[in-house]
């Protein structure tokens, strides 16, 4: 046999046991139940006790269950109110933050805009002032200018 055959046998192979273990399992129950040394009725009355026993046992196991997950959703509960506190609370502080870092940042622009309002305004009154300043010269100029001018005749 190949390592190939060996694989795809191997499959059927553990089922095939798994079903032969079960069958098996249960012909040697038959077999410990017909050769047990107590009477039929004294066999089921252990097995109905067996089974109460059990029955009882998985009731109170799944009462501590539930008891556990009370516990365990209520500290979770506490717990997810206590990290949403913190969390809102954080917000609260970065929103405030936030908004006291944008209201400095808007009253430096403002200044910011003042400052450069009153520095164009200066500029243009010191250029309007020029402007007078040099067309009260070139007035007075074109005056001097505007007189006639007579060469001298040589004789």
């Amino acid at each position: 046999m190949g390592s190939d055959d060996y694989r795809r046998d191997s499959g059927d192979s553990v089922s095939t046991r798994l079903t032969y273990l079960l069958i098996g399992g249960g012909i040697g129950a038959i077999i410990a139940l017909l050769f047990a040394p107590k009477s039929g009725q004294e066999l089921r009355g252990d097995l109905a006790d067996a089974t109460r026993k059990g029955i009882d046992k998985s009731r109170e196991a799944a009462q501590q269950l539930g008891d556990r997950a009370g516990e365990y959703y209520e500290a979770t509960r506490e717990r997810a109110g206590e990290y949403y506190t913190q969390a809102a609370s954080k917000a609260s502080d970065l929103y405030s933050q936030a908004a006291e870092k944008v209201g400095e940042v808007a009253q430096t622009a403002r200044d910011t805009a003042t400052r450069q309002t009153s520095t164009v305004a200066a500029a243009i009154d010191a250029g309007k002032k020029a402007y007078q300043e040099e067309k009260r010269k070139t007035e007075l100029s074109g005056r001097i200018e505007a007189s006639p001018n007579y060469p001298e005749k040589a004789n």
